[in-house]
């Protein structure tokens, strides 16, 4: 097999050529990336040359190289942020001590369940979204979807570059069963269960940046602490590249606001039946997507009490959301948190120590920087002079991990029993009349600068370009 390029065919700042072993490593693991990308990446994309950013350095002019590429010629860099060679250890039982910038033979097992875990995630969301480019509603949007889906990919890439450098053969065996589990696949799964739901169209796609890869902001900034040095320097720098996938989200579903509130205000009417016959979608129709997605995405955090999470904590692999700029020891032995539970058909309150309930410390930092979002889309309603807020629920509602998992509970926070649950189901979730309805809007649009009746265009386009730019060429 011929040795590749690595300053070129793999922009990176890890000395690729320099390490021999890494290298037979990553010439095998390479061309079966590329079968798999080949099989379920986005469908029909291969030969088109699409307006990407590449990262190529680590560095603010060299992270965001924008021009027109092929896709499967795409660049996939493996960039660590720079390090320390002072960084301390900030928490747990080690706090004080050097960052470690190899694998300590105690913690092997867990560290590599962790990067696995975060690995797995990667090529997941591809593999759920491998079909949306046939449906895209602009080129604008099929440009950012495809942006998303080779980044998504360069994660991938980062975490399998951590497993075949710091775990000898477990590592390479890791990096091949990335490449083989499939989302939703019956018996080869994705490790997570939000990563084997289904995307089948762009409401749902807008859902899933704003909130899935949301939690993907939270737990690679909680990694990005990590006492591995390694991992916490290349999770800093893919949180660079997650800020757009989130971004896509947020203005994704604000622009489907913002046409929804125009045709109700041209159409004088808030009736759910007469907006879907101008083949927009109803607000309604938004809040139980938005209850869907939220409620799937804060299971991802684990349960609310968790042995491993205090493990992880304490044995520094695994940090808090901003654990710098909190106030206290960074070691937590005897502080407590309060978690929910249900107890005699109430949702109440107990105390449990906060090393145990770090999944949900994570997850309530986690809702409060949703509920931001979903406000501002709420100010696009209130522009359109419209009485309707969209609504974030509970965090009992829907749950199906951890002690909330044994009760039904209603968007509003409210136990009911099952009937009332099976009752009312529809008016919480999206049925599958909503999703009938949605799918059937879904029609590709890709001339330049123009965009599906469903969807107001951006208020600007990519790095500078107007919004009716050829972001993609087709061949």
């Amino acid at each position: 097999m011929s040795t590749m390029n690595y300053s070129e065919k793999i922009p990176n700042n890890v000395n690729l050529s320099e390490d021999r072993t890494l290298q037979r490593a990553l010439e095998q693991w390479q061309p079966n990336f590329l079968d798999w990308w080949g099989d379920m990446g986005p469908e029909g994309s291969t030969d088109s040359e699409v307006y990407l950013r590449t990262a190529v350095s680590v560095d603010p002019q060299g992270w965001a190289q924008f021009g027109h590429v092929k896709m499967r010629d795409y660049r996939w860099g493996i960039f660590l942020n720079p390090g320390d060679a002072e960084r301390k250890i900030h928490f747990g039982d080690h706090k004080g001590e050097k960052a470690w910038q190899d694998v300590p033979g105690e913690y092997r097992a867990n560290l590599r369940r962790i990067i696995v875990t975060q690995g797995d995630t990667e090529p997941a969301s591809v593999e759920q979204q491998r079909h949306l480019g046939l449906t895209a509603p602009s080129m604008y949007d099929l440009r950012n979807l495809y942006q998303i889906n080779v980044e998504e990919g360069r994660h991938l890439w980062a975490m399998v570059y951590l497993l075949h450098k710091h775990f000898g053969r477990d590592g390479r065996e890791e990096g091949e069963a990335l490449l083989e589990r499939r989302s939703g696949q019956e018996d080869n799964p994705r490790i997570l269960q939000a990563f084997n739901e289904q995307t089948p169209d762009w409401l749902s796609f807008f859902m899933f940046t704003y909130f899935t890869d949301r939690d993907g902001k939270f737990q690679l900034c909680a990694l990005a602490e990590s006492s591995f040095d390694p991992l916490a320097r290349t999770t800093k720098f893919m949180l660079t590249e997650e800020a757009h996938h989130m971004f896509v989200g947020e203005s994704g579903v604000s622009r489907v606001i913002s046409r929804t509130c125009a045709a109700m205000n041209e159409l004088k009417t808030d009736d759910p039946a007469k907006l879907r016959a101008a083949g927009v979608i109803d607000l309604p129709t938004i809040q139980r997507y938005l209850n869907f997605h939220f409620s799937v995405t804060i299971d991802l955090f684990g349960a609310d009490e968790s042995s491993n999470a205090a493990t992880f904590y304490s044995t520094g692999l695994k940090g808090r959301y901003e654990e710098g700029k909190r106030m206290d020891d960074h070691q937590l032995r005897g502080q407590t948190y309060r978690v929910l539970n249900a107890v005699n058909g109430q949702l109440v309150e107990k105390e449990v120590p906060m090393l145990n309930a770090l999944n949900e410390v994570l997850r309530d930092d986690y809702i409060k920087d949703s509920v931001a979002g979903v406000e501002r889309w709420n100010k696009v309603i209130e522009k359109a002079g419209i009485p309707f807020k969209l609504k974030a629920p509970h965090k009992a509602f829907h749950r199906n991990i951890g002690a909330l998992s044994n009760v039904k509970v209603s968007p509003e926070g409210q136990v009911v029993s099952e009937v009332e649950w099976a009752q009312r189901q529809d008016e919480w979730l999206p049925s599958a009349t909503d999703r009938a309805y949605v799918q059937g809007l879904m029609g590709r649009v890709v001339e330049p600068g123009k965009f599906a009746n469903w969807i107001a265009p951006p208020v600007m386009g990519i790095n500078r370009q107007p919004v009716d730019f050829e972001y993609v060429r087709f061949s």
